[in-house]
């Protein structure tokens, strides 16, 4: 059975141009001008992933995020004329599986889409769970904890932590994240992997200082014995 993408764009012209790029590679499409009709939509359509604009009317595309992570956990993907770097990192700090600028290519787009699902399957299929001091990640319910008290994730700041848990005290290097966690047909920058590090210590307050950057290196998380 084919996913659902819900697009989400005030611009008809580029609503419609993303949509016919899904409808050709299979996905079945749900499409809303706003966040409010979108946030009235999901409930009946259960969309498999959502491709919003950030700039729109009614609601923007950051307090549709919002809103939206309050009750699903459905992988999201900003598609915006804004790229700036806060603009970014606002985006994924506030549950962005990714955030792609206007105007893309739509190869990138196809695979960036891809990526996510891929992950946001395997995640889904995996069942365990790790710990590695405070921090606890249930697998199967796609779950973090930090002192049993629940914190929300994005779907790469939850694959970087679950990765750095389960190989406690071993370093990664950038291209080695990059790698594992987006894939090896991602085309971003090492920017990428500092910018979600960032965004997963500020989420993990007082806990974030167990991911530890080796200058020059990469990152490593290590518990203190």
């Amino acid at each position: 059975m084919s996913m659902t993408i819900m697009v989400i764009d005030d611009e008809e012209e580029m609503r419609k141009l993303v949509s016919t790029f899904l409808l050709n590679e299979g996905y079945k499409i749900a499409e809303a001008s706003n966040g409010i009709d979108a946030l009235q939509q999901i409930h009946r359509r259960s969309p498999d992933l959502i491709l919003i604009d950030v700039m729109m009317p009614y609601m923007d595309g950051f307090s549709f995020a919002e809103k939206l992570k309050e009750t699903h956990d459905i992988p999201l993907i900003f598609l915006s004329a804004k790229g700036e770097e806060w603009d970014k990192i606002h985006g994924l700090r506030l549950g962005g599986d990714d955030y792609i600028v206007k105007p893309f290519h739509p190869g990138e787009l196809m695979a960036r889409i891809e990526s996510v699902l891929r992950r946001s399957k395997a995640a889904s299929k995996q069942a365990s769970s790790f710990k590695a001091g405070p921090l606890k990640i249930l697998v199967e319910a796609h779950s973090a904890f930090i002192h049993d008290k629940p914190i929300s994730l994005t779907l790469k700041e939850f694959e970087l932590l679950l990765l750095l848990m389960k190989n406690q005290g071993k370093l990664f290097t950038r291209d080695q994240l990059l790698y594992l966690i987006w894939g090896d047909h991602y085309t971003g920058s090492e920017r990428t992997v500092d910018t979600h590090i960032k965004t997963l210590r500020l989420k993990l307050k007082d806990e974030g200082k167990l991911i530890q950057t080796v200058w020059g290196k990469g990152y490593k998380l290590e518990v203190p014995s």
